[in-house]
């Protein structure tokens, strides 16, 4: 089977503003199967929002037990994030799940892994995906550089990570946490 690539996802924070990202371009091998596809999913009334990368059935699964974990925990988002990396590192059917995911709320950015890691940057940025390091890049530098708010940062950080990997494209979708 040829590699499935996809995916870049970037979420940045600034002051009050938390927006989250996604490119559309979903790749098998060295071909481009899908460009609009949007890896971007709302919880909580629009209130917390996750963005994937990796095996997209395995993402959706993720999604729909980390939804679970935030109704049994109040919409505590760490606390979910939490639940949801010790059940997808225990569990032997899980733990063979291939993806990343991003989760924001006005309270914390985590990216989880089912490796275990729930990981909070400190600078409010995060990136995965294949051009995730690349959109962190310009992120952190549009940051450092610029008064734009979270959402445009995240637009122009894509659109420069679309610019340098060929896994990546300009159909970019962007939202921000409510």
């Amino acid at each position: 089977m040829p590699l499935i690539r996809s995916t870049t996802i970037l979420s940045v924070r600034r002051g009050e503003l938390v927006a989250i990202g996604g490119d559309g371009q979903v790749s098998l091998g060295h071909t481009m199967v899908k460009q609009d596809a949007v890896k971007l999913r709302s919880f909580q009334d629009g209130g917390v929002w996750c963005g994937f990368a990796g095996a997209a059935a395995d993402a959706f699964a993720l999604l729909d037990r980390f939804g679970a974990k935030l109704d049994a925990y109040k919409g505590n988002v760490r606390r979910a994030a939490i639940e949801l990396a010790r059940e997808w590192r225990a569990d032997k059917v899980l733990r063979r799940l291939d993806s990343l995911l991003i989760a924001c709320s006005k309270d914390a950015s985590l990216m989880v892994s089912g490796s275990g890691d729930v990981i909070e940057p400190s600078d409010g940025v995060l990136g995965v995906g294949s051009g995730g390091m690349y959109a962190v890049a310009a992120a952190r530098a549009l940051l450092a550089e610029t008064e734009l708010a979270a959402p445009a940062i995240v637009e122009k950080a894509l659109h420069i990570a679309a610019d340098i990997c060929v896994y990546t494209n300009h159909h970019v979708t962007v939202e921000t946490v409510k």
